[in-house]
C-alpha cells in the first residue's frame, strides 16, 4: 500500500491575512480543499500530518501501522470536509477522524477484545506511582506503545483524549466495566515499565 508522504514542521504556519483579520487560519485552506485546490490540500496535509501522526502512533503502537492509519484518516478527512460546520476547533474535528480510523482498524484486527476477565482485574492492586515528570515525552510515548493494543487504546481514549468510560464503551463496543479494568491494567503495566527503567 502506498503511503502519503509527510513533512515534520517545528512551527505552526499561519496565513498573514487570517492573522491580521483575527480569523480562523484554517478557513481559507478548508474552502480551497473543498474546491479541489491541490496546493491547499497539500498545505492542509503538511500542517496536520505531524500532529495526527503522533495520534496514530499512540493508538497503533508501531510506525508502519500508524502510517496506514494516517493515510486512511486523510482520505476520510478530505471526503468529509463538507461536514465540518466551522463550529469548534478544526484540529479537534480532524483529531476525532484519526482516532475513529484507528479504532476501526483495531476492531477489524480484533485488537480490542470485547470481553475481559473482570474478576482478575479486581484482584490487581495499584502500587504507588513513580513520578512521570522525570521522563521525556518520547520516552513516555515509547512505554505506552508497549502496552497491549486493547489497554493502550483505552488508556489513550481516557487519559489523553479525555473520554469517559461510558463514551469509550460506546466507541469500542466493550462494557464500561471492561474499559475500567483495561485502564487499570494499562496504568499498572506502565508503572511496572517505569520502575524497570528507573
Amino acid at each position: 500500500m502506498k503511503h502519503l508522504r509527510y513533512k515534520l514542521h517545528l512551527f505552526t504556519w499561519v496565513d498573514k491575512d487570517d492573522a491580521q483579520q483575527g480569523g480562523d487560519p484554517w478557513k481559507s485552506l478548508i474552502e480551497g480543499c473543498k474546491n479541489g485546490n491541490r496546493k491547499d490540500q497539500k498545505t492542509l496535509f503538511d500542517r496536520l500530518a505531524p500532529k495526527m501522526m503522533s495520534v496514530c502512533l499512540r493508538y497503533m503502537g508501531d510506525h508502519e501501522a500508524a502510517q496506514d492509519i494516517l493515510q486512511e484518516g486523510f482520505i476520510t478527512l478530505f471526503t468529509r470536509l463538507d461536514s465540518y460546520s466551522g463550529a469548534g476547533s478544526f484540529e479537534g474535528w480532524a483529531r476525532k477522524i484519526f482516532v475513529n480510523t484507528a479504532l476501526m482498524q483495531l476492531r477489524k484486527t480484533d485488537a480490542i477484545k470485547l470481553s475481559d476477565d473482570i474478576s482478575e482485574a479486581r484482584s490487581l492492586s495499584a502500587d504507588e506511582a513513580t513520578p512521570v515528570q522525570k521522563m521525556g515525552y518520547r520516552e513516555l510515548m515509547g512505554l505506552i506503545a508497549q502496552l497491549p493494543p486493547d489497554s493502550r487504546t483505552v488508556f489513550n481514549l481516557f487519559v489523553v483524549e479525555g473520554y469517559s468510560h461510558k463514551e469509550i464503551a460506546e466507541m469500542t463496543g466493550m462494557a464500561e466495566a471492561t474499559s475500567r479494568s483495561k485502564l487499570q491494567r494499562a496504568r499498572l503495566r506502565l508503572q511496572e515499565l517505569i520502575k524497570e527503567r528507573y
